[in-house]
């Protein structure tokens, strides 16, 4: 458990006894029905920041939207998974087996699982630089990286995906921590000491990083309004992130993917008014990735 003040929350003029929050939409663009929901979001202006899947189909209308809307706070949901039975995607920079990186479908791997066995680091190196510069590339201006899944920040991959940060000067999804928070997340000793001082090194270069995390779920689709309140209510102080995965009621999105309930739930839930006034109320800072981007230090 952190028990020294957040400073990347000093920096931005918030206090130890502040609620700091990012209210974060992801899975943009890997289909239609997010695209439409993402722009809800936008207008109805509870959310606050969101990251797209550079690898899937629907991606180049998400950063053409973004080209529209340069006020947006956009990140890219670095992806190593392509976890749909019939829906899927392929890595931007190989269709090279001997990488592993793909399935013997040419896809990306369903789980996480084969990727951390099999995929050669310099090649997930590779992918996850090609999935920042085509976000770039496509005119979006990206605020942070985070992972998909949670396959790139696997300790595997853990040092390329800060060094991409550190270099482009976006925030990693990062989160503080010491040994003991590191084991909970069912790491062995000598990884969980390892990536405790990895956190320590990287906030004491200036890098802001999370105290606390927490989403909707996506097995189940009822009272998510209520549920979200809770969570909100629960939230510690410091610097926390709420992830939500939000989607149009669409028939493409019903022939995707069984979850499409809570997606659709997601969506309802981050447009209630109900939740706007709760997060006013309760006296809540929802801020967005942008200005703790502006706190990172120098390539």
């Amino acid at each position: 458990m952190t028990v020294t003040p957040n400073p990347a929350l000093k920096k931005l003029g918030f206090g130890p006894e502040d609620r700091v929050l990012i209210l974060h939409a992801d899975d943009i663009g890997m289909c239609h029905a997010t695209l439409g929901a993402y722009a809800d979001l936008v207008d109805f202006g509870l959310m606050s920041s969101a990251a797209t899947m550079v690898p899937c189909p629907w991606f180049l209308a998400a950063a053409e939207y973004c080209r529209d809307h340069p006020q947006v706070d956009m990140g890219v949901h670095l992806t190593l998974n392509s976890e749909w039975r019939v829906y899927r995607w392929k890595p931007l920079s190989t269709s090279d087996p001997a990488t592993g990186l793909i399935d013997d479908q040419g896809y990306f791997h369903y789980r996480q699982g084969p990727i951390v066995e099999h995929a050669q680091v310099d090649a997930v190196n590779v992918e996850l630089r090609a999935q920042l510069e085509r976000g770039a590339a496509e005119g979006i201006a990206v605020t942070h990286i985070d992972t998909h899944m949670g396959t790139a920040g696997y300790p595997k991959f853990l040092e390329g995906y800060v060094d991409l940060a550190l270099e482009r000067r976006v925030m990693p999804r990062l989160f503080r921590g010491g040994h003991q928070g590191w084991m909970r997340r069912a790491m062995d000793e000598r990884i969980a000491a390892q990536s405790a001082q990895l956190m320590q090194e990287l906030e004491e270069r200036g890098v802001p990083l999370f105290d606390h995390t927490t989403s909707l779920p996506l097995n189940d689709p009822r009272d998510n309004v209520n549920l979200a309140k809770q969570r909100l209510e629960a939230l510690p102080l410091g610097l926390s992130l709420f992830i939500f995965h939000p989607a149009h009621d669409s028939e493409e999105l019903r022939a995707i993917t069984p979850d499409w309930q809570s997606r659709v739930a997601n969506y309802r839930t981050f447009t209630s008014p109900e939740l706007r006034d709760f997060v006013k109320d309760r006296g809540i800072h929802v801020i967005g990735y942008r200005p703790l981007q502006e706190l990172m230090p120098a390539a």
